[in-house]
């Protein structure tokens, strides 16, 4: 127990990533992560999925509370127009690699049996978690990183990163030692949330369709 809080106290899950065996012993190690204290209260670990020859990753926020339940990124009402977006945009949702920025699920809750109403992680969090999507792009090595909102972009670029600033362009950055591509956009949540849907999901199939164009 001791050695645990040690461990969550230190913020990093650097100590608990693998140093090799592709993302099968990436997955079975991050199961065990305790570099931070959100593994409390979250149900499981939500580590990445898809195929490691990806040509796109797409990096999200966090886990929801769906994914929290089923261990699988993306698989709620975000994750269905996220789905349905990228096929509007030409991007075969089955040929990308899906994982999110922070690997549990954060949240408040006013009482047990009662709505657990998403929270967004801390820097601090973010940078906890940080190794995990660093071991993921090394592995996948992808073409293109689809960066789907605020957090995640902060998480990949740093904390000034505005996704309304940059959304729908290609970015070259260097990112955890290597140059990538990058196309930022809101988060499918986002357009869920918005007043005027249609219109915030037409914004997030143009920014969609920017990266379909960069990886032709």
């Amino acid at each position: 127990m001791v050695r645990a809080q040690a461990s969550e106290d230190a913020y990093t899950a650097e100590p608990f990533v693998p140093g090799g065996g592709g993302l099968s012993a990436l997955r079975r190690a991050a199961a065990e992560c305790r570099g931070c204290p959100l593994h409390r209260d979250a149900t499981q670990t939500v580590f990445g999925s898809g195929d490691a020859d990806a040509r796109v990753m797409l990096v999200g926020e966090q886990p929801g509370d769906q994914e929290d339940r089923q261990g699988e990124p993306f698989v709620g009402p975000a994750g269905r127009v996220l789905d349905r977006a990228l096929e509007e945009a030409g991007i075969d949702p089955a040929e990308a690699y899906v994982t999110n920025a922070v690997k549990h699920f954060k949240f408040t809750q006013a009482e047990p049996r009662k709505r657990r109403i998403h929270k967004a992680p801390s820097l601090r969090e973010m940078t906890a978690c940080g190794p995990w999507l660093a071991a993921e792009l090394a592995v996948v090595e992808p073409e293109l990183i689809v960066v789907l909102g605020a957090t995640a972009g902060k998480a990949l670029l740093g904390s000034s990163f505005r996704v309304t600033q940059v959304r729908g362009t290609v970015l070259e950055e260097e990112i955890h030692g290597r140059a990538e591509r990058l196309v930022p956009t809101v988060h499918p949540s986002s357009v869920l949330r918005a007043d005027d849907r249609e219109a915030a999901y037409r914004g997030l199939v143009s920014d969609l369709r920017v990266a379909a164009q960069a990886l032709r």
